[in-house]
């Protein structure tokens, strides 16, 4: 709840959604290009770019899901050292469109928070890939990006993850992988 800015209306977080997005494709992020956003009966709605025939992660084969695992955590890394996060990384957020990979529903970390928000969208993506290609693969692609201390501070947010509801992986593997990547 700390690590991400509030908002008091369901358009603050849409113009907020819509900014990120904005700041993403500034660093060359693939993310579907923001167009606006606006209030309809109370409800925040951002308009991005429609992006015809992409596909979720989560419905790829096992050999592109890997392939795409590598340009998930290259592209969280740049967006991670520019002060950027995801908050809410999961296979479904995450599309491919003619080979390319495009990232949806992103946010802005509040603050000084982005220690541990860049944990958290480690551990998010950790979390959306286990149950894809395995644990091993998962913490392998993480680590062509990341260092082991960043490994480990997201291990500290695997238990965390695994009680949301729209992540089911397996946490001990994920941990046992980043151990031995570590150690």
């Amino acid at each position: 709840e700390g690590l991400f800015e509030r908002f008091g209306t369901p358009y603050g977080m849409a113009e907020h959604e819509l900014e990120a997005a904005r700041q993403m494709r500034d660093l060359g992020i693939n993310v579907p290009a923001p167009i606006e956003a606006f209030d309809h009966d109370g409800y925040g709605v951002v308009v991005l770019e429609y992006l015809p025939d992409y596909r979720t992660l989560d419905t790829l084969d096992p050999e592109a899901i890997e392939t795409a695992a590598d340009d998930l955590f290259s592209s969280l890394s740049r967006m991670h050292d520019a002060g950027l996060v995801h908050g809410d990384l999961r296979a479904e957020n995450v599309l491919i469109a003619d080979g390319e990979l495009y990232f949806i529903d992103a946010t802005k970390v509040r603050g000084d928070g982005i220690e541990d928000a860049r944990a958290y969208d480690i551990a998010c993506a950790l979390a959306a890939l286990e149950p894809l290609i395995g644990a091993r693969a998962s913490v392998d692609a993480a680590a062509e990006s990341y260092d082991g201390s960043a490994l480990v501070d997201a291990d500290s947010y695997l238990d965390f993850v695994s009680i949301r509801p729209d992540h089911d992986f397996d946490t001990v593997g994920l941990k046992g992988e980043i151990s031995k990547v570590v150690n």
